[in-house]
């Protein structure tokens, strides 16, 4: 009989139901949900009478851990609790799944790795952007050099518009206390991820950001980064949560061509030769380098959340190359860090850094955090429920 892995999900709020349902319709091959658990009753009154009786249900993840019923655990809750239920699991042998982002700040990530690491069991991140095949492709040609060096990346990703109302959802919600930060640490993280995924981890960066610029809130919702890389190409990084309508393109510029991607359309502006070998050829003092423009087109299929599950039953059961490993979850945190730290002290920040100035800065935003008053609550609220580390 082949083996099947039985998972319990850990907050059943708007990603958490999602990963309930597509478990329980067997869209994952090898793969079952046995147990799901949550702070909020209606929650798991939803999983009994509306998706099956049979899941067991639990109101403390410690006891879900505990019970048996699991081999795997995805973890769905706010940020925080990320790391402090995926160590608990670590410790007690199950494989961890855990929502982006790996954690609020960089320290906790360590300990969040370390912990898998000690227990040898599988630790995937919810990068569920990796499997789009433009993504992949945009790699793919980057790290092949068919772009040539790289000169520059910039990313505008202001799509991510929101409302009030939606800050008001739960009162965990753009608090230094209970989400632990903003645009960068809630939206982001996909685009931080595919950045450094794309382009590699900068040397050094310069942030610039606004807190409650646009909504009624103590955290980022507008970011300005620049950033430097050891072979000396530059990246910019611009996002918001204010603006409408927004913007979602990704250009990288070699010296052979640059890349466009927008609109779900991905261009190559090929050069005819390396513009650096141009540069210093050509008798034209303004010149005319020869260049076509060629759509690019990915192919693939992907389900997003189910594929990148999928990946994780696949390398667990048949040894598959792990997509998103866990570990690779600390670069996208380091450089959301990275980029507030930059605002908080109005200077560059190094990567990589030991993460000590963010988590000493952070402890005094969390002392001075707001109580936000909560107008219309839609998530499980569980950041003030469980024993944060």
């Amino acid at each position: 009989m082949e083996k099947v892995l039985r998972f319990g999900v850990v907050g059943v709020g708007n990603m958490g139901c999602s990963h309930v349902l597509y478990l329980n319709e067997g869209k994952v091959i090898g793969a079952t949900i046995t147990a799901a658990c949550d702070i909020k009753q209606d929650r798991l009154d939803w999983v009994r009478d509306e998706v099956n009786p049979d899941i067991k249900l639990y109101t403390d993840y410690k006891e879900m851990i505990d019970s048996g019923e699991i081999d795997a655990i995805i973890i769905a809750t706010p940020h925080y609790l990320h790391p402090v239920i995926g160590i608990y699991a670590f410790e007690k042998g199950l494989h961890v799944m855990s929502e982006k982002p790996i954690g609020v700040y960089t320290k906790h990530a360590k300990d969040f790795i370390d912990a898998a690491k000690k227990s040898g069991k599988v630790f995937g991140l919810m990068f569920n952007c990796r499997p789009e095949p433009y993504y992949k492709k945009i790699r793919e040609m980057v790290k092949s050099g068919e772009l040539g060096d790289i000169k520059r990346s910039i990313w505008i990703i202001t799509n991510w518009y929101r409302t009030q109302d939606y800050y008001n959802s739960g009162g965990w919600r753009a608090t230094y206390s209970g989400e632990g930060g903003g645009v960068l640490i809630n939206q982001c993280p996909h685009q931080l991820d595919l950045w450094q995924w794309i382009m590699g981890m900068p040397t050094r960066v310069r942030a610039f950001a606004s807190f409650g610029k646009y909504h009624d809130i103590e955290v980022e919702d507008e970011v300005t980064a620049y950033t430097e890389y050891a072979d000396g190409s530059t990246g910019v990084f611009i996002t918001t949560t204010g603006e409408y309508p927004g913007t979602n393109r990704l250009e990288i510029t070699g010296t052979k061509g640059k890349l466009v991607y927008e609109f779900g359309k991905l261009t190559f502006y090929r050069l005819g030769m390396d513009e650096r070998e141009y540069c210093f050829k050509a008798d034209d003092s303004f010149g005319a380098l020869e260049c076509t423009e060629e759509e690019v087109i990915a192919t693939g299929f992907t389900k997003g959340h189910r594929t990148v599950t999928q990946n994780f039953v696949d390398h667990i059961l048949n040894g598959t190359e792990l997509l998103a490993p866990g570990e690779e979850g600390i670069n996208s945190l380091t450089l959301s860090n990275a980029m507030v730290l930059s605002q908080w002290t109005d200077n560059w920040v190094e990567i990589p850094n030991d993460g000590e100035l963010y988590w000493e800065i952070l402890q005094d935003r969390i002392a001075n955090s707001k109580e936000k008053k909560v107008v219309n609550e839609k998530v499980s609220d569980l950041s003030n429920t469980f024993n944060m580390k």
